[in-house]
This record gives C-alpha cells, sequence and structure tokens, in this order.
C-alpha cells in the first residue's frame, strides 16, 4: 500500500510538472516570442557594376487586428532604416477594421516607392480551425467551398495604390528608386486559385538594372516560371517560417508546396535567389509562435563586382 501511494505521488507530481512546463511554454510562445519582432539583414550582389545599392524593405503577413499596438508602431519604425523600396507579400489583414491600423503602421514608408500583392487572408476573414491539420494538409482546402470575401481588400489595395505603390496581383510594373531601375512581375494568391502567371509570362524587361518576381506564396510551379523568364530575386511570404518549429529541427510543415528548408529566408531557387519572409503575424485563433520569431527583412542589393 505504501509503495502504491508513493508511485501515486511520483506520477502526481510528474503531471503537475509537465502541466507547468506546458503552461510556461504557452505563454512564451504567445505572449513573449509571438511580439519579440526581429529583422532580418542580406546583401545580394545582383545589380550592374558601379551601380548605387539598392535597400529593399520585405514585409509579409501581419495578420493585422486594430489591437496590436506593438506590431503597429514596430512596423511604423522602419522607417529608421531607410529602404528604398517596400515590398508587401499579402495577408496583412485579420479583421474587416484592420485597413486603417495597417495603413497608420505603413505611414511614412508609404512614402517610398513600393509594390504589393494580396494574400488569401486580405479577402477572407480568419477562422477558427484545428491547427493539427496543417501536418497533413495544407489550407488551400479550406478555400475550395469559400465564401465570398468578407475582407475590405479593395480598401487595402487602393490605399496602397494611392500612395504609388504597384498592384502586382497578376500585373508587371516598373519603378526607380536611388537611382536603379527595377522591373517587377507578381500573381495573386496561388493558395485561392486566383494566380495567372500566363498574365505576366515572358522574359523580364533587359533594360532594368535589377528584375524583382513578387508573390505570396511560395509554389513551386510560379516560382519557376518566375525564374525562367530572367527574375533575379523573388520574394514570397504565406508560410510564416513555420510558425511552431523544434529546435534543432526547425519547420515542421510549410503549408505550401516549398519545401521544407526554404520555408523562409533566402536561398537559391533554380537560377533565382529566393526570400521568403517568415512574416510578422499570426492568426488571431493561433496567437502563438514558438522558435519562428516575427520578422522583416532588408535586402540590400549592390553592384556585382
Amino acid at each position: 500500500m505504501g509503495d502504491d501511494r508513493r508511485l501515486t505521488r511520483r506520477i502526481g507530481r510528474a503531471a503537475a510538472v509537465t502541466g507547468a512546463v506546458g503552461a510556461a511554454g504557452l505563454v512564451y510562445a504567445s505572449v513573449i516570442e509571438r511580439n519579440w519582432f526581429r529583422l532580418r539583414r542580406y546583401e545580394l550582389p545582383l545589380l550592374p557594376p558601379g551601380s548605387p545599392r539598392l535597400r529593399v524593405l520585405h514585409l509579409s503577413d501581419a495578420h493585422l487586428t486594430p489591437g496590436r499596438r506593438m506590431l503597429i508602431e514596430w512596423i511604423r519604425g522602419l522607417e529608421t532604416h531607410e529602404p528604398d523600396v517596400v515590398i508587401n507579400t499579402g495577408d496583412s489583414l485579420a479583421h474587416p477594421d484592420a485597413v486603417g491600423p495597417f495603413i497608420d503602421a505603413l505611414g511614412p514608408l508609404l512614402d517610398r516607392p513600393g509594390a504589393f500583392v494580396y494574400g488569401s487572408n486580405d479577402l477572407f476573414s480568419p477562422q477558427l480551425k484545428n491547427p493539427a491539420r496543417y501536418l497533413w494538409r495544407t489550407s488551400k482546402h479550406d478555400y475550395s467551398k469559400r465564401r465570398v470575401p468578407d475582407l475590405p481588400w479593395r480598401d487595402l489595395g487602393s490605399a496602397m495604390a494611392s500612395a504609388g505603390w504597384l498592384d502586382l496581383n497578376n500585373h508587371k510594373g516598373r519603378l526607380e528608386a536611388n537611382g536603379v531601375s527595377v522591373a517587377l512581375a507578381g500573381v495573386h494568391d496561388s493558395h485561392i486559385k486566383l494566380d495567372r502567371y500566363d498574365d505576366v509570362a515572358g522574359p523580364a524587361d533587359p533594360d532594368a538594372d535589377v528584375r524583382l518576381g513578387v508573390l505570396h506564396s511560395p509554389e513551386p510551379a510560379n516560382l519557376s516560371r518566375f525564374s525562367a523568364d530572367g527574375y533575379q530575386l523573388l520574394m514570397a511570404g504565406h508560410t510564416h517560417g513555420g510558425q511552431l518549429c523544434l529546435p534543432f529541427y526547425g519547420t515542421l510543415v510549410t503549408n505550401c508546396g516549398i519545401d521544407r528548408v526554404r520555408a523562409w529566408g533566402l536561398h537559391q531557387y533554380e537560377n533565382s535567389w529566393l526570400h521568403v519572409s517568415g512574416g510578422l503575424g499570426t492568426s488571431p485563433y493561433a496567437p502563438v509562435r514558438f522558435c519562428c520569431r516575427p520578422e522583416a527583412s532588408l535586402l540590400d542589393l549592390v553592384a556585382q563586382a
């Protein structure tokens, strides 16, 4: 009987410790890491010899709700890094009233040259779902029988376009920044089957100093076409870097066709460079990050030797 009591007490202590560790992990993931923003920096020699530096700020996946003041203020503070171009790869919204706060977050960044594409969550409001489903399927299936878009994506696009940013949703464009000519092409979100690469297909502008391909979800089929058409740097988001990662292993799932190793960061992709942003936010129904801090990136494009 005494041995049974001791065993019961040990099991109870082990359960209590396990529960405490789990609770501490949840607090860390939802309160600390979710608001522990970082700015990644990269340098790429893509410009013609003698060109000035072109600093590109990559924003993605803010999933903004009006109350996220820390995120709003952090984005506004990115102006101090003096980017020459701002690229937003979508999923900016997570609430019907978030357009104003997101534009407020961009603030003075809107005075700089920029471009954007949409993600599925700019059109469709987040819904409660079992996040474990991502282990065996992507969220693309959630849109196969989807309702009419219920977020103010047109207002979002109009606000950025009225500031002079290029709408690259199945469009091409060109801009000048810091004495550098930039050719761009983009597609709408493949996750909701609105990508139309044929609308932008063809060789990238050979007269531009640098050529960028912009998309929300880094699906290999579109990435390969951008690369084949001569776009030197491809920029995407969507993956959240995995959002919940394991130490010494990294990303568990990418929620799209890109491989796990390239779920975030800068990597070679066929004949191009691919930068996938780990993103700034989370769904309000899954407000946690673990071993995957929210981020934006500065990519310094410099002259080739």
